[in-house]
């Protein structure tokens, strides 16, 4: 195979254009083989596979540069580039990341896996002094703004740089807005490239004078434009744009890139791909295939269906019956409604339903907007992207308090996708928000009670919850089955177990793991009370303190960084020693859920060894123990 001969980018300038065809099958075949065993982004990478290659042929890496705009595109080039023997492990635990990862190789200028960044940080390069700088980017990209500001200033600049844009018509689900429109007149109307060129030629080649004649055609070249084009947008930004082209056609790729390479200023080159090229199940279903789980690949279908029902099914079938119960209630989410649940809610309301694109910051403002008319936004956003909005949720929500319900799934840690896809932080970001009640979901029937609950406050509120399955019966204890025993009352937490050695304050998703963690200590002579905080803002501060004297040792549980944290905020209010267990201030690696919950101690044996520990006065493996702080008044909204 020639694959096997492919140790960096150096060897495929070795090849002929026919051997480099039959390594992108190779490639392709690579890509399907490993992640039908490990899951990952395959439509994505399977339709790039031609322009990365052609890429690494045309460019000098790693002096020269490719900046990956979210980079669950790039497997070919991780392969390409020396991981070829470790591809078989990526997105496993101590593993390849499954993003470009810039710890993971020279080649990989910047870890990737938020959209819209990727102009901005190649032009960063370029004009730091890189050979040759390029930026390869989605049309979901362009839904954006960030990447507006970043062509916007590289037009400006007139420094050297090349943006790929890459159409397939999707970015995760199928492209929206005015700009997705935009681009498919282009690819339905490739004129004018074509046309220039025809007329250059027949200028120098026949007419006298040729090169001033030329020099008076660019001149009127805009109004040239305007019979073949559909619009100007990149050259009115300063951009000389080219395209679009076959994003399949290796040797075309290869000789207008090496053409585009020598020329000054900055370019745009619009190539058209097929999503899940070159195998046929995700050719067909590019959406279920753009982050899939293990499949047989003879047939695509899931190698194991999971019968489960997760927090994002029950939040999917809670909005239908609130959808129809208030005519008010409407959904939003930023190129995510599959992944968040609503495309249900969009099946049976379209005329409620918005998807924004890649536009986090425009979906809170929008939101608020639709709530200052009497309207029930319900935004839902998976946790690592709504951080991209974080000035919008302080301005457009909190400042105007507006009643806008934010729905955080994939909270806490979230699992393979690594890094720039953990949900470890939000709770620190939104605790900060004054007016903003933030509420984390430890179970299915919670997550329904409190969609109720924010509907009906009339202020800004936050629900959280994690990536994995919520069974319909509430918690177990002992075999025995508990519903929701108390309703929701603004900041008020509930009492799961009594116990009189420790009280123990969970957090959503760590209610379930503190009970079985209880049994445990149970068994060793610890009689733990659990209790299910509910809330992360407001807190109860008198029944906090109230519980702070009646028990000796207090433990916090979260699955957020403990800086700034939930366990930070009954601290403040407490102002005595407690433990608390949570992520440290890190960034979390790839890898299975549970294999990072047991890493970080926060799976049911961790957290009943970390709160004997601290019973018995030894240290606390991974987290700070116990401490004072300064007095304080926290836990106000």
């Amino acid at each position: 195979m020639l694959l096997e001969s492919i140790n960096s980018p150096n060897d495929l300038k070795k090849l002929s254009l026919q051997q480099l065809n039959i390594l992108c099958t190779e490639i392709r075949s690579r890509i399907v083989d490993v992640v039908s065993k490990n899951g990952g982004h395959l439509a994505s990478s399977l339709g790039a596979v031609e322009i990365i290659t052609a890429l690494h042929y045309c460019l000098t890496m790693p002096s020269e540069a490719i900046v990956f705009d979210v980079g669950h595109q790039a497997y070919s080039h991780k392969i390409l580039t020396g991981r070829n023997k470790q591809f078989s492990t990526v997105r496993q635990f101590g593993g390849l990341s499954g993003f470009p990862t810039h710890t993971e190789s020279d080649y990989d200028p910047f870890t990737a896996g938020h959209s819209s960044d990727a102009v901005s940080l190649a032009l960063g390069l370029s004009i730091g002094g890189c050979p040759k700088a390029v930026a390869v980017i989605g049309d979901g990209s362009l839904s954006g703004g960030l990447c507006f500001e970043g062509l916007n200033n590289a037009g400006h600049l007139k420094k050297d740089l090349l943006v790929v844009l890459n159409t397939n018509e999707l970015s995760i689900a199928p492209s929206v807005g005015a700009v997705s429109v935009y681009l498919n007149k282009i690819i339905s109307q490739p004129l004018y490239n074509r046309f220039r060129e025809s007329l250059e030629h027949f200028i120098r080649s026949r007419l006298p004078k040729g090169k001033v004649i030329l020099k008076l055609a660019d001149k009127f070249e805009k109004e040239l434009k305007g019979f073949f084009v559909p619009g100007m947008l990149f050259e009115e930004l300063g951009f000389r744009y080219f395209g679009p082209l076959d994003g399949h056609n290796l040797p075309l790729l290869i000789t207008t890139l090496k053409n585009l390479l020598t020329f000054k200023g900055p370019i745009l080159l619009h190539v058209v791909t097929k999503k899940g090229k070159g195998y046929p199940p995700a050719e067909n279903e590019p959406v279920r295939f753009h982050g899939a789980g293990p499949f047989d690949i003879a047939t695509g279908k899931p190698s194991s269906p999971s019968a489960c029902v997760t927090y994002t099914d029950i939040f999917s079938r809670k909005m239908v019956a609130v959808g129809k119960e208030n005519k008010k209630v409407v959904a939003i989410t930023a190129a995510m409604p599959e992944g968040t649940g609503l495309d249900k809610f969009r099946d049976c309301y379209p005329e409620r339903f918005f998807d924004v694109g890649i536009a986090e910051a425009h979906a809170i403002c929008f939101a608020a907007g639709l709530a200052k008319r009497g309207l029930k936004p319900i935004v839902a956003i998976y946790s690592t992207f709504l951080q991209r909005s974080y000035d919008q949720i302080i301005e457009s929500i909190g400042v105007q308090n507006a009643p806008v319900v934010l729905c955080l799934d994939r909270a806490g840690i979230s699992g393979e996708d690594g890094v720039t896809h953990q949900g470890n932080f939000d709770i620190v970001y939104l605790r900060s928000v004054p007016g903003l009640v933030v509420m984390a979901a430890s179970s299915g029937p919670e997550l329904e009670a409190m969609l109720d609950f924010a509907l009906t406050m009339g202020r800004p509120c936050a629900i959280r919850y994690p990536k994995e399955k919520a069974a319909d019966a509430r918690f177990s204890i002992l075999g025995k089955s508990l519903g929701m025993r108390q309703d929701l009352h603004l900041g008020k937490a509930e009492v799961l177990r009594e116990g009189k050695d420790v009280a123990i304050i969970a957090l959503g998703a760590m209610v379930q793991n503190c009970l079985e963690a209880a049994d445990i200590l149970g068994k060793e002579g610890v009689d733990a009370c659990v209790i299910n905080a509910r809330f992360v803002k407001p807190l109860d501060k008198e029944w906090l303190l109230t519980l702070s004297s009646r028990y000796r040792y207090l433990v916090t549980v979260e699955d957020g960084i403990l800086d700034g944290g939930f366990g930070s905020a009954v601290l403040e209010v407490v102002n005595r020693p407690i433990a608390r267990l949570g992520l440290p201030c890190v960034f979390i690696e790839h890898g299975k859920r549970s294999q990072l919950l047991e890493k970080y101690a926060l799976d049911t044996k961790g957290i009943a060894k970390s709160i004997k520990a601290y019973c018995e006065r030894e240290a606390l493996p991974h987290t700070p123990v116990w401490g004072m702080t300064g007095n304080t008044t926290g836990g106000s909204l």
